[in-house]
């Protein structure tokens, strides 16, 4: 694998005019934004990134963009949420023409639940047909996978260097932890518990947290890094009581809200989904406040003004 994966991966928004269209402009501030940040890494067409309304032809210049603007200096992960094989395959052959490190895959999530043997299957024609590394994204509630069933695929299936865990049931993480095939990746997408899902080992994040502020969460990274784990719980309380503001049906929609609070433009959802609440404003702003107390990157718009 020709780029390192560790650490604090954004899963970056996509923005969207009022036509529904993509803000190229706005993209391209959100990348900025995000290596002014320090993070490892970052991703696109993930589930706050409302991938799953993407086509094909948009997550690939989604992709070309952000590898436009980080040229080369972090690596670029192209998210893909499809309901079939061969529409999986025609997303990973799209974007495969960019400098992108990975592709994160979500297992089929439509109603009919493949059986082990067919996702395994699934997996394995994607990695015989697409040459780039996949993290499977296991976040799909009614097709969740076991961690037997990763293990599986990880040892069988050469092209598979991990996966990105987003339940919130840590026992299942730490199962996989102890039990990853030598070489092979885990990511946390339990954002309230990366400080625990970090101290346990995790290889690093691709959330909805580091999405939203990204400064704190390379300040965690770094705390946990250096064993400074009273600092980094008093961060884990913080973006706890933070996350706890923007986890809603619109989670995408919120972190566009806070980012644009943090001087960062981001659009719209694409319908149907709302726009951040005013109630939801007023809660998210007072958390929003306070965990940026801990962005140890340069300061934003609202630490300023604070």
């Amino acid at each position: 694998m020709k780029h390192d994966l560790k650490g604090i991966i954004p899963p970056l928004v996509t923005p969207f005019t009022a036509d529904e269209t993509i803000d190229e402009a706005a993209l391209r501030a959100n990348v900025r934004f995000m290596m002014r940040k320090g993070v490892h890494g970052i991703c696109l067409g993930g589930s706050t990134g409302e991938g799953h309304t993407l086509s094909t032809e948009e997550l690939a210049r989604s992709i070309e963009i952000a590898c436009e603007e980080v040229d080369g200096s972090i690596p670029v992960v192209a998210g893909i949420i499809a309901n079939s094989t061969r529409k999986a395959i025609e997303m990973a052959t799209a974007v495969s023409k960019f400098d992108v490190a990975a592709l994160q895959v979500t297992p089929v999530h439509y109603v009919f639940k493949p059986d082990d043997d067919a996702t395994y299957a699934h997996f394995k024609r994607m990695t015989e047909a697409v040459d780039l590394p996949v993290l499977i994204y296991n976040v799909v509630p009614w097709n969740y996978l076991s961690p037997k069933l990763l293990v599986r695929l990880m040892e069988g299936l050469p092209g598979i260097i991990g996966v990105k865990q987003s339940a919130g049931d840590l026992k299942l993480m730490a199962d996989l932890m102890i039990s990853i095939p030598e070489g092979k990746l885990v990511f946390t997408a339990v954002d309230a518990l990366l400080y625990a899902s970090f101290a346990m080992g995790a290889h690093g994040t691709i959330a909805a947290n580091p999405a939203a502020v990204p400064g704190v969460c390379v300040t965690l990274w770094n705390a946990v890094q250096a064993g400074d784990h009273a600092k980094a719980q008093e961060i884990h309380r913080a973006l706890l009581r933070f996350w706890n503001t923007i986890f809603a049906d619109n989670l995408p929609a919120n972190v566009k809200y806070v980012l644009s609070k943090q001087g960062v433009p981001s659009g719209l959802p694409r319908m149907p989904m709302p726009v951040t609440s005013a109630e939801q404003a007023a809660r998210i702003d007072v958390e929003l406040a306070a965990v940026l107390k801990y962005d140890e990157t340069e300061a934003t718009p609202m630490q300023k003004a604070g």
